[in-house]
């Protein structure tokens, strides 16, 4: 989706491995002690820092372990360090992308290190938005053409003279450094350094019933504790965004995926099998996500409470 530094960073780090339950691995330096051992019942996933990607995480381990007797290890893997430990055997899996089409040509067609594992059945799209109460308040501001009328409110110490866009971490997957220049908006990008601090950012500016602009995306649970409605963006269509530098137009609507390592795909046995066969839905996700991140509970316990009520649809993962 997306990948995700300021003074509040460290805390942000914190929280963020709070809310994981795991250690914030470097992936690009160590593997897993579990990755790549041949005949063991052994499971490496990647967890990326989002909370969505983390209740994708949460199930699939929780179902592993006590429906088919796996020891899972998860470790912290930006996204496209990800696609490096997955293509060289460091993880089993990844459960949760975005796209990247450059990683897929890469080790999809042209090494074979990597497989595709199927649709997660969830579709995510990024996006600009602003709390529904300032929407409802000044009905044009979701148009981006009106954008630079709301400029001044939506100003802050870090943006200067300009309106701040809020974004989360500049390793998330992000054109807005260049809708800002190509679309000539009086804007300021500034990243909060993490879904963490993005998150506690926001939340304090609707406490305060502030207006503000940020970059967010679907599906993500603070929809609930903080109505927000999207601005309409120039509309998408396929390559428009193919210049990185050049991109003057809405972000796609983009079905998430799956991916396994190459090997794990054709020697995993039942957990490759059950890996393929993950599937949920958007609802799905966000109410283990919001177990985690709003109600506290750890990944695993949000898992076996999730897991304990939709026996019916998890019991078709199986293999």
């Amino acid at each position: 989706m997306r990948t995700r530094t300021t003074a509040g960073a460290a805390g942000a780090l914190a929280l963020l491995t709070a809310l994981t339950g795991c250690g914030a691995a470097d992936m690009t330096k160590q593997a897993s002690p579990y990755a790549a051992a041949e005949g063991a019942r052994t499971v490496t996933l990647s967890v990326q820092s989002w909370v969505g990607a983390q209740a994708n995480v949460a199930v699939a381990k929780y179902l592993l372990e006590h429906e088919l007797g796996y020891r899972v290890d998860t470790v912290q893997v930006d996204e496209i360090p990800a696609w490096d430990a997955l293509s060289q055997g460091r993880v089993d899996a990844l459960l949760e992308d975005w796209g990247h089409p450059e990683q897929e040509q890469r080790y999809i067609t042209e090494k074979k290190t990597i497989a595709r594992g199927g649709n997660l059945g969830v579709t995510g799209h990024i996006g600009w938005f602003v709390p529904t109460y300032f929407a409802e308040k000044h009905p044009d501001v979701t148009d981006w053409k009106n954008l630079d009328k709301y400029a001044d409110q939506l100003r802050t110490a870090e943006s200067g003279g300009k309106g701040q866009l809020l974004d989360g971490s500049p390793s998330y997957i992000t054109n807005d450094k260049a809708l800002v220049k190509n679309l000539d908006l009086d804007y300021k990008v500034v990243f909060a350094g993490s879904e963490a601090a993005q998150i506690t950012q926001i939340k304090q500016f609707a406490k305060e019933k502030k207006p503000f602009l940020t970059y967010w995306y679907k599906p993500q649970w603070l929809f609930e504790k903080v109505p927000m409605t999207e601005v309409k963006l120039p509309p998408y269509k396929e390559g428009c965004d193919a210049d990185p530098e050049k991109v003057a137009c809405a972000y796609p609507h983009t079905p998430l995926q799956k991916f396994l390592n190459a090997d794990f795909a054709k020697k995993g046995g039942k957990a490759a099998a059950f890996l393929k066969n993950f599937r949920w839905t958007t609802e799905a996700q966000n109410d283990v996500a919001l177990m985690i991140a709003e109600q506290k509970l750890t990944p695993e316990a949000a898992a076996e409470k999730w897991v304990e009520a939709n026996e019916a649809t998890w019991r078709k993962w199986l293999p």
